[in-house]
């Protein structure tokens, strides 16, 4: 049975903000050891002080690490410090994203290849080493996001990988289970972060966002503490929209 969150230790990526950072928030609070990763060391010093502060944890639970998801080598490095400084490692939130915004016939290869190498190739790199290291199970919280069910102008390759992650986590499902691993997913709808209010489309008002469906970086956190704990052990590849009912309406 995988662990509850009171034995998680768990790997965080994009924890220096945003959605990351409320959910190693939460975790904290929920007694977890936490692993920050993230691109930025500077970033990183002031999320876990934030943190420190916010949830008065011991600091001994809270550990940073400077990561390019996109890298292999750097993501199994991450595993080995968590493994290392917390003595095992059983929770990885594949939070890390990025986002442009180009009409598809501006986009480039490299556009596209970045963004499938932080948004999609990321989670894949970690849920290799999950299920390589993970020696008594665990869980993986993808964030996907509601642009895998609808979408809009201008953000196809991140569209695309957010659709894959959710094939991705029922892949990894069907595989990690025989390992005690389980790979769930959220996605979110409309959170008030910088990724929200820096869409073009969002600024020039053709997309129009309703407040009351605007969501905080906690709403998405206390679904991914869900995800990550027992109370959803019964939980394979599923995919949970956390989007204030958003897509609900026609």
């Amino acid at each position: 049975m995988p662990p509850t969150p009171t034995q998680h230790t768990a790997i965080v990526t994009g924890a220096a903000g945003g959605i990351g950072l409320a959910t190693a928030r939460r975790l904290l609070r929920d007694g977890a050891s936490v692993l920050l990763a993230d691109l930025d060391q500077k970033r990183l010093d002031a999320a876990a002080a934030q943190l420190t502060t916010d949830t008065n944890a011991d600091p001994k639970r809270i550990a940073t690490i400077v990561c390019d998801v996109s890298r292999e080598d750097q993501v199994a490095a991450a595993a080995d410090a968590a493994i290392d400084r917390f003595g095992h490692w059983n929770l990885v939130v594949n939070n890390a994203g990025l986002m442009i915004f180009k009409p598809i016939e501006e986009q480039t290869v490299e556009d596209w290849q970045r963004i499938l190498g932080v948004d999609l190739l990321g989670a894949f790199l970690f849920i290799k080493q999950a299920f390589l290291k993970m020696k008594g199970g665990g869980a993986v919280v993808n964030v996907s996001s509601v642009h895998a069910v609808e979408t809009e102008p201008l953000v196809a390759p991140y569209a695309a990988a957010k659709t894959a992650l959710l094939s991705l986590t029922r892949s990894a499902a069907l595989e990690g289970k025989p390992k005690g691993i389980r790979v769930n997913a959220v996605l979110p709808g409309a959170v008030d972060t910088p990724m929200l209010w820096d869409n073009p489309n969002v600024r020039s008002g053709a997309e129009l966002i309703n407040k009351a469906e605007i969501g905080t970086p906690d709403d998405i956190a206390g679904a991914i503490a869900f995800l990550a704990g027992d109370d959803a052990r019964f939980i394979y590849g599923a995919g949970l929209r956390v989007d204030g009912g958003r897509l609900v309406r026609l």
